[in-house]
């Protein structure tokens, strides 16, 4: 009888998942309303150069023309709109931006692959269907969050789906020692020039989770996050629950986002994570047949929360949380594997954060590498003539390159780890998303990292931004 009602207790409705845990993208959807014409990121990279060359002094002059935005780490003139003319063209083959995505009726495709895909979902999965709403409200969900049958994260972080399912672990660490796994979530933000920069200063890639709204919205900033050597990985279109989703939705969320970064930046990636870890069995298959590896954090910043007032996070919480993984790595944690945190390009402050704990992380770990790189895979992308530095490679490459200056984004594809073969994708061929950078570090880690919060402070980004000249939020 006891054991009776135990069991009763725990098949509870809707108090069980824990909402809005993790990420924040809503806050991140400024819109690009438009503005001059670039027919090419060539053209973006150059000034991008220009502006880097500019400000070797680390002083910045104040931008006089539309064109030199693209040069400037002031927030108004880089989200200043602009059209780009590959996405224009293709705009019509895609869901509206910032909506849940469904397949376009004139996607043959995508019809083709879903109605394959959703065969196996429902002989295998019967009876797991959409959780609650896409905003995270969980109330009137029946589940059994005892047994947690589905490995439903947002109910108590299941990340190893029962061997009967057929289904990978997620990957929630790296399994090199003292090693952090690096990566962000919630870009590309239109004002990232500060903070990329810093990344390129000190030869550091990342694992760029990045929304499909978003590179949508600002192209040539993705175009900018691929050319600077980072891996690029799937964020979904619209920022939202998974779990809610039809399966019709789950798949076009993700089909379309991996296909816009294919079509803008000419590689498909084989990494995602979920919106606020929501992820299940059935989210999973959907995402593994699309070919697509889920990736969740064992620590979480919560760097998303500072600043909202629900949540009653500070930036020193925020700090706290950071010192928290930095001291695991002297207690013994990690001897033998190394964390994922999640953390976020999202606002001024989550982006000027990462660049004042880079130091203290960099001192604390042996390590800080993609997340790919950390599983030595070489090929994060399915096509198969671009490739990835693999962790002996990237580490003996950021080692080795501690004493070299800086080049501009405009460098060759090699020099940065990432490499393209001849004949390889579109948007490579173009001059845009094979130039990667050479990895240049600075001569004082902490003095580059107060010069470039300082010039991310010195606009204001994120939620900050109004909705004043060209750029404009929707929340």
């Amino acid at each position: 009888m006891l054991a009776q009602a135990f069991l009763s207790a725990l098949l509870l409705v809707g108090s069980g998942a824990h909402a809005h845990k993790g990420c924040g993208g809503q806050e991140v959807m400024r819109r690009n309303p438009g503005g001059r014409n670039i027919d090419s990121y060539a053209e973006y990279a150059s000034e991008l150069k220009r502006g880097r060359e500019g400000r070797l002094d680390r002083r910045q002059a104040t931008p006089t023309d539309e064109a030199s935005g693209a040069e400037s780490t002031d927030p108004s003139f880089e989200c200043t709109g602009y059209s780009y003319a590959p996405w224009a063209a293709l705009k019509a083959n895609y869901p509206t931006i910032w909506e849940t995505a469904t397949i376009l009726s004139t996607d043959t495709d995508a019809q083709t692959l879903f109605a394959t895909i959703n065969s196996s979902v429902a002989a295998k999965f019967p009876n797991i269907g959409p959780k609650g709403t896409n905003s995270g409200d969980f109330t009137g969900v029946t589940y059994d969050y005892g047994t947690d049958p589905d490995c439903w994260w947002t109910d108590h972080e299941c990340t190893t789906p029962a061997a009967d399912t057929g289904l990978a672990a997620d990957i929630t660490t790296v399994p090199e020692a003292l090693t952090w796994g690096y990566g962000f979530d919630d870009g590309p933000n239109c004002s990232h020039n500060a903070f990329y920069d810093f990344l390129q200063d000190n030869g550091q890639k990342a694992t760029m989770f990045y929304i499909g709204s978003n590179v949508a919205d600002w192209p040539l900033q993705a175009l900018r996050g691929y050319a600077d050597g980072h891996q690029i990985a799937v964020h979904t279109w619209s920022h939202r629950y998974m779990t809610s989703f039809t399966n019709e939705e789950v798949f076009a969320e993700l089909y379309y986002t991996r296909k816009l970064i294919k079509d803008i930046l000419g590689v498909t990636p084989k990494y995602w994570r979920p919106p606020y870890g929501d992820v299940d069995n059935r989210v999973r298959f959907i995402a593994a047949a699309l070919n697509l590896t889920n990736v969740v954090w064992t620590d979480d910043s919560e760097d998303w929360k500072e600043g909202v007032p629900a949540d009653n996070v500070t930036a020193a919480d925020v700090t706290a949380n950071y010192q928290a993984v930095i001291d695991k790595a002297g207690n013994g944690t990690y001897t033998s594997s190394g964390p994922v945190v999640l953390t976020h390009e999202l606002t001024n402050f989550t982006m000027s954060e990462a660049i004042s704990q880079y130091a203290a992380i960099k001192a604390a770990f042996k390590y800080m590498v993609p997340i790919a790189t950390a599983y030595n895979d070489t090929n994060p992308y399915e096509e198969t003539n671009v490739t990835y530095p693999d962790f002996l490679t990237y580490t003996n490459q950021s080692s080795s390159s501690s004493s070299s200056s800086s080049s501009s984004s405009s460098a060759s594809a090699g020099s940065a780890g990432l490499t393209a073969s001849s004949g390889g994708s579109s948007a490579a061929a173009s001059g845009s998303a094979a130039a990667t950078t050479t990895s240049g570090a600075s001569a004082s880690t902490t003095s580059k990292a107060a010069s470039s919060a300082g010039r991310i402070e010195a606009g204001v980004l994120g939620v900050a931004v109004g909705l004043g000249g060209a750029v404009a939020m929707l929340l």
